[in-house]
């Protein structure tokens, strides 16, 4: 919402300074590897301490394994030279742990993760190729930075999991203990596994609410005409709010690179 309300019009006339370079590329993939080790413990971190952790941690595992293959496939399978984009490779690769989420706690079973898994891994990465162009010409939506594909789409998708999976527990599966630890029924025997499922459904719709809605005010508030926003040219000028270096502080090395790449063009 916040980015929909920013848009510009003018703003597609510096789209061709908003792309990467691979060096850049190459440094956010360690950010990917260190947020790939550790959502399990993001996903894990407030479930009951024992089998609840444990199940978090390897139903994460598994689920972000599988968005890495299905990641990977998907993005050599569209690409017309059958070479992978980077974008889908540092945010795609992620999806498992955002899908897996909700449901982390619950009985997943390692298979169960590894199918959201493969499934989220498509998704986002179709997302990136077909949906964000979709999002900037039609709607007037100018997602920088992935939000769409990595979080919104595995976010929806593991929360209807996580209403699913809810739902459909028994005593058989997790015992009477176990849905008391899972579900905190201790003290609401006359909650059952569906009106859970259902409690889960509503906290999406809440969660959904409370994004359009704040995401409007948040909106609304960065509009006002208070904030020196740059014209419309350079809104991916960096040396607006940065200091950058300029030509007479180039390096040798940078100097003979850029002197490389003009040779070659």
């Amino acid at each position: 919402m916040v980015s929909w309300m920013l848009w510009r019009k003018d703003v597609e006339c510096t789209k061709d300074k908003q792309s990467s370079v691979y060096h850049s590329d190459l440094f956010s993939m360690v950010g990917t590897l260190f947020l790939w080790m550790f959502w399990p413990s993001f996903n894990s971190a407030i479930a009951g301490h024992g089998d609840g952790q444990h199940r978090a941690a390897i139903n994460t595992y598994c689920s972000l394994a599988a968005s890495v293959l299905t990641a990977v496939m998907i993005s050599s399978l569209l690409n017309k030279k059958g070479k992978l984009d980077m974008v889908h490779i540092q945010n795609s690769t992620l999806a498992g742990g955002v899908v897996a989420g909700t449901a982390a706690e619950m009985m997943l079973t390692p298979y169960g993760s590894l199918i959201i898994g493969f499934c989220v891994g498509i998704i986002s990465v179709l997302g990136f190729v077909y949906a964000t162009p979709f999002l900037a010409s039609k709607l007037k939506l100018h997602d920088t930075c992935g939000i769409f594909n990595l979080h919104f789409l595995p976010g929806l998708l593991g929360s209807i999991v996580g209403a699913i999976t809810a739902a459909a527990a028994t005593e058989g599966v997790y015992t009477k203990e176990g849905l008391n630890a899972n579900f905190g029924f201790e003290g609401h025997e006359a909650r059952i596994p569906t009106t859970q499922g259902g409690y889960q459904a509503a906290g999406m719709c809440v969660a959904l609410a409370f994004g359009l809605g704040g995401g409007t005010l948040v909106g609304l508030f960065l509009r006002l005409p208070i904030w020196g926003d740059p014209a419309d040219e350079n809104c991916f000028e960096d040396d607006v709010y940065w200091e950058v270096p300029g030509d007479e502080e180039i390096g040798p090395y940078h100097l003979e690179e850029r002197n490389h790449t003009d040779a070659k063009h």
